[in-house]
């Protein structure tokens, strides 16, 4: 049978979060500034004149690495749990994470032959 009186503390917990999350808006709102000034909306670049446009385009090399950022990290998440219980998987839990590593350092090695992994 379904208790309403566990859900309590989560329900205070969901009001309390969303009135301090209006709150924060509201004082924000209350508390902005209120006039609008033309010279605060130019673009500032440290007291120089601007030079060219503002947009700039990326090198393709900071998307690379975090991506393999990204990769790694969830290659962490999966080693973690299979390390702590590698005992009780015996060698088929070994053979698994033996080909999920080396599918992993294809890519790997493949962007390190492609120079993506150099900073200049």
């Amino acid at each position: 049978m379904l208790n309403l009186t566990d859900y309590l503390s989560l329900l205070v917990f969901i009001g309390l979060g969303s009135l301090t999350f209006a709150g924060v808006f509201f004082l924000s709102f209350l508390f902005r500034e209120r006039r609008s000034d033309p010279e605060r909306k130019t673009i500032y670049e440290c007291g120089m004149k601007i030079m060219g446009t503002s947009f700039v385009s990326p090198n393709i090399r900071f998307y690379i690495f975090a991506l393999l950022f990204v990769v790694f990290d969830v290659e962490t998440v999966f080693l973690l749990p299979w390390a702590v219980q590698v005992r009780e998987m015996g060698w088929a839990g070994f053979g698994a994470m033996a080909i999920f590593i080396v599918i992993l350092l294809v890519p790997l090695v493949a962007v390190w032959r492609w120079g993506f992994l150099k900073w200049e």
